[in-house]
């Protein structure tokens, strides 16, 4: 009883230690900047910041577009995506290895094994 005991904890242990959601979180810092400096950004997911340089607490689960805006400026429109980054696909690979199917289906949904990209998000503003 006891070793069964003992293999269900290493086994749960082993799996949390390979879940991106435990070890990288579902949000991310994406930072801001705009040539010349002073824009307002705001990201089609809802996210803003009143002016650049500046950084935004974004989820990483899908992609979307941050908007620059300057007065005497033209706007201008940036895409960011999501894609697995390096230490998200170790994650689940870990998943998959321990078994930890759960944990697999809670990344994947999340969006925790992704990283953005491009971050930073730089745009040069036509003045």
């Amino acid at each position: 009883m006891k070793l069964a005991h003992l293999i269900s904890c290493i086994a749960l242990a082993a799996s949390a230690s390979g879940c991106a959601s435990i070890t990288q979180g579902t949000r991310d810092a994406l930072l801001l900047k705009t040539d010349p400096a002073g824009a307002s950004a705001i990201t089609s997911n809802g996210y803003s910041c009143a002016e650049t340089p500046c950084a935004i607490e974004v989820p990483k689960k899908n992609g979307f577009t941050v908007t620059f805006e300057k007065e005497g400026c033209e706007p201008k429109t940036v895409n960011v995506i999501t894609r697995m980054s390096k230490s998200g696909g170790a994650a689940v690979a870990g998943n998959v290895l321990v078994g930890g199917v759960i944990g697999l289906g809670v990344d994947s949904v999340t969006g925790a094994a992704k990283e953005l990209v491009p971050n930073p998000v730089e745009a040069e503003l036509d003045c």
